[in-house]
């Protein structure tokens, strides 16, 4: 074969497969048929780079925007009881009774020899009797702190703010006949002219605080008593929890509360 016929053959066969080639191509008809897919993540868009934090401040958490037992930006209705009235400290725990949590919290109590009041919640009272009346005879106080711990209870009215705080005491006093329950501290510390005054009614002091040191937001022992140290003063009241979560940290930091507190302005029983 000539290498003009040579070459004229290998043409043909090339403009045969290409042929096939754009023949088995998938094309599309009129307009583009959307295509259905899971949607993926956004893109974050470009923007100024962020501020450093701080040296010791920690990174925000998912649980950080949850609402801890603290007072709102309103100011402090008048009539709230903030100190002991002396030189002496006063350790409050809230939220219980918690039968993992508020039998270790007793014991660093009665170790260190000193006396708390116990703000306890009238369903966890309803559940642990046995814990109130413990709580009692070891010599501690008692708070009305609600009966589900309702931080919004301020602004209900007056007649079922009046019938929350009266179910709660007849459950302590249920458990422990004849207890006294000479204080009410509003859960989330959301006071309110109307809680503070039938507070008052039923015979109780309403009780704030001055030193919270945030243990319901879970940090380290090790934090928990830095702060307690860094805002006691003469007459603190130092809010701290025995229930309403895991008081691992607390319990592990009772005993640094405590020898910082005793050895600044001694720890009082409140009166």
């Amino acid at each position: 074969m000539t290498p003009r016929v040579l070459a004229a053959a290998g043409a043909a066969l090339l403009l045969l497969l290409t042929g096939c080639g754009e023949g088995t191509a998938v094309r599309s008809v009129g307009p583009t048929a959307p295509v259905f897919s899971h949607p993926a993540e956004a893109t974050p868009t470009a923007g100024p780079p962020e501020s450093p934090v701080p040296s010791g401040v920690p990174s925000p958490s998912p649980s950080a925007s949850k609402p801890g037992p603290k007072p709102t930006g309103t100011p402090l209705p008048a009539g709230l009881r903030r100190t002991t009235g002396a030189r002496g400290v006063a350790l409050t725990f809230d939220d219980g009774p918690d039968p993992a949590w508020t039998p270790k919290v007793l014991e660093q109590l009665r170790r260190h020899q000193v006396t708390a009041t116990f703000c306890v919640v009238g369903t966890r009272v309803r559940k642990h009797p046995g814990l109130v009346a413990r709580i009692v005879r070891e010599g501690h106080q008692l708070c009305n702190h609600s009966w589900r711990h309702d931080v919004d209870l301020g602004d209900r009215p007056r007649a079922e703010i009046h019938a929350d705080l009266d179910r709660t005491t007849r459950a302590i006093r249920a458990a422990v006949p004849g207890a006294k329950v000479p204080f009410y501290r509003q859960p989330g510390g959301r006071w309110t002219p109307e809680v503070v005054a039938v507070a008052r009614e039923l015979g109780m002091t309403p009780l704030h605080w001055n030193v919270d040191p945030r243990d319901w937001a879970k940090p380290p022992a090790a934090t928990i008593v830095a702060r307690v140290r860094d805002g006691l003063r003469p007459g603190s009241v130092v809010l701290l929890h025995d229930g309403g979560g895991n008081r691992a940290a607390t319990v592990a930091a009772c005993a640094g509360v405590i020898a910082e507190s005793k050895r600044r302005y001694g720890v009082t029983k409140l009166r």
